[in-house]
């Protein structure tokens, strides 16, 4: 089973898979929310759940708010910032589905892949305007 479809399932099920700041280990909340044969995927993908995590560790702001848009957009983890801003600035929106189908050139076809290795010069001005725009609209909101 691929990372991302047992992380999502995980996520949605309602319990929280993370990688721990404090000891750098894979963590989750509520854990009893996951279905057994979910959990059974988790364990058997440990090692690649673990490493797909840690490829996240020294990430950007601007690469962690794309990642975040994504799980929202696919609905694996609700954030409720990144929905009203989504919400309120549709050429955000379309600006954010104009990323996605560039990566979609680029050959990512599956959700459940990492899209990260279909990124390339046009996705990354794209992300930088988003994550520009998204800063903005927080700031904005306070």
């Amino acid at each position: 089973m691929q990372v991302l479809m047992v992380l999502s399932q995980i996520w949605k099920s309602g319990a929280n898979i993370y990688l721990d700041k404090e000891d750098d280990r894979i963590a989750i909340k509520n854990q009893s929310l996951i279905p057994v044969e979910v959990m059974q995927a988790a364990e058997q993908n440990f090692s690649a759940i673990d490493k797909w995590f840690k490829s996240w560790k020294d990430s950007s702001a601007e690469k962690i708010t794309i990642m975040k848009m994504v799980h929202q957009i696919c609905g694996w983890q609700h954030n409720e910032k990144l929905n009203n801003w989504l919400c309120a600035e549709e050429d955000s929106l379309s600006l954010f589905d104009d990323w996605m189908i560039v990566l979609a050139k680029n050959g990512w076809k599956d959700i459940y892949e990492d899209y990260r290795q279909f990124e390339n010069e046009e996705s990354n001005v794209m992300a930088k305007e988003l994550y520009k725009r998204a800063v903005k609209y927080v700031k904005g909101a306070k």
